[in-house]
């Protein structure tokens, strides 16, 4: 019987469906590709697709043709998504939902209006199941399972590590001026009091200077990065840090501890279901910015400790997040389906 139900989980694939989204059409039955690919990077949603050797789709009937199990996104007002699922179904596909913006205020957002409420419970009583990014959303599902996204945590090409001696600085995590939750201007500030150079995105730098220089801070280490980055070139700009800093108290599935992960550095603060599985020491769930502060300056001048967060967390995430362990949940969840 063991056998058999290895077996099947080495053979599960998953097309993982956006219905009307942006990103196009990739097939991950060949590997997850190389860094320097122009496909998407292999994280996030596409990362469930990726661990299983699967495919991502925004076109309903090219889901329909792949003939594989569907993780079917909820996005925007729900109107593509209960289309996409009235169809998988009449093919007899097999067909989990999850939201695909997960943070509590995204999810708040959405749910607001009664009509996208209403669609939403339509669509998750349609389907098989439900799948959670974060521990949080399965309260809004009734019922389901939480399975984190995955990171390729053991193939070299993902790996955008620098030796401790060629980082430098400290790099804010998060860029959100206008979402309370995601804390920005505490995670800014206690950065800056850490004396070390700063670096973070804004698009806004103009708005930025001016915030923190009405507060009273010198702005002679701090570094803006005025536009977005590709995402391969942001996690080397992130490496290039000796952490990662944020404040975020949006319940998200955690990207910004993901992205640590790959640059294998530690990540202070978040409340992310990746910060909470794989940064359990340093992550900001049930700690205040004084403590977050206090663990950012230790990881700065403390080598030993330094390298005891990233073996930990690296660990950590292997054995929670890597996509060996994360395609096995999945084939487990749709198994029973």
């Amino acid at each position: 019987m063991g056998t058999r139900t290895d077996e099947a989980r080495r053979d599960f694939r998953l097309t993982v469906l956006n219905p009307g989204g942006r990103d196009p059409a990739q097939d991950f039955s060949l590997g997850v590709g190389t860094r320097d690919d122009h496909g998407h990077a292999p994280v996030n949603f596409h990362a469930y697709a990726a661990c299983t050797g699967g495919v991502f789709h925004r076109d309903v009937q090219h889901a329909i043709r792949e003939g594989l199990p569907v993780l079917l996104l909820l996005r925007g007002d729900f109107k593509r998504t209960q289309r996409a699922i009235v169809e998988l179904k009449k093919s007899g596909l097999t067909v989990a939902v999850s939201l695909k913006e997960t943070g509590l205020h995204q999810i708040a957002r959405q749910l607001e209006d009664a009509q996208r409420g209403r669609r939403f419970r339509e669509i998750v009583e349609a389907a098989d199941g439900c799948l959670a990014a974060t521990p949080e959303a399965l309260s809004f599902y009734g019922s389901g399972e939480f399975i984190p996204t995955p990171y390729p945590l053991d193939d070299a090409r993902w790996d955008f590590s620098l030796p401790f001696e060629e980082r430098r600085g400290i790099f804010v995590g998060t860029r959100e001026w206008d979402v309370p939750s995601r804390n920005h201007l505490a995670a800014l500030v206690l950065a800056l009091g850490l004396g070390e150079p700063v670096t973070v995105f804004d698009e806004n730098p103009r708005r930025c200077r001016k915030v923190l220089e009405a507060l009273g801070f010198s702005l002679g280490a701090l570094r803006l990065i005025e536009r977005r980055l590709p995402y391969r070139d942001y996690l080397a700009e992130m490496a290039r840090h000796k952490i990662v800093l944020q404040a975020d108290r949006s319940a998200v599935p955690g990207q910004v501890a993901g992205d640590a992960l790959l640059c294998r550095m530690p990540c202070v603060g978040g409340d992310g279901a990746i910060d909470r599985l794989a940064f359990p020491a340093t992550c900001g769930l049930g700690r205040s910015l004084g403590e977050l502060k206090g663990l950012a300056a230790r990881l700065l001048c403390d080598r030993d400790f330094y390298q005891q967060i990233v073996t930990e967390s690296q660990e950590l995430a292997r054995e929670r997040l890597g996509f060996e362990v994360v395609a096995g949940k999945l084939a487990a969840l749709f198994a029973r389906f």
